[in-house]
């Protein structure tokens, strides 16, 4: 037995063996993950091993989808509308990255690119 692993309990050996952790490779076994860690979040109390089995699971989904889930590519326009919309922000909220109402027109209307540092600040807003 290798040193310095604790031993895992009866349940965490049950909760393994019932749905055992692998590495995702297509979207019927991420389907099955996804559902599996439902099932164990709609538990009341979450006990250690829970969470533990669970970041194990939640592991093995955000390698799959970093791998095979590709984020749509915003526009600098699409960006700027979408966070205006899901956040509720108005033009005023953004002269912090731009330095006049116009700046925000324009790059609304398509006439005007974000600079990279814009684009950098933006972005930082939904990270």
């Amino acid at each position: 037995m290798t040193t310095g692993l604790t031993t895992p309990s009866p349940y965490y050996l049950s909760l393994i063996t019932e749905f055992a952790p692998r590495p995702i490779t297509n979207d019927t076994e991420l389907t099955a993950t996804q559902q599996r860690i439902n099932s164990i979040l709609d538990k009341s109390n979450l006990n250690h091993d829970d969470r533990d089995y669970l970041q194990v699971l939640g592991i093995l989904v955000y390698d799959y989808e970093e791998k095979n889930e590709q984020l749509p590519e915003l526009t600098d326009r699409e960006l700027l509308q979408t966070l205006m919309s899901d956040y509720n922000l108005k033009i005023p909220d953004f002269f912090g990255i731009f330095p006049q109402e116009q700046t925000v027109l324009d790059i609304l209307n398509g006439k005007r690119q974000l600079n990279p540092q814009e684009a950098f600040k933006l972005r930082s807003l939904i990270l």
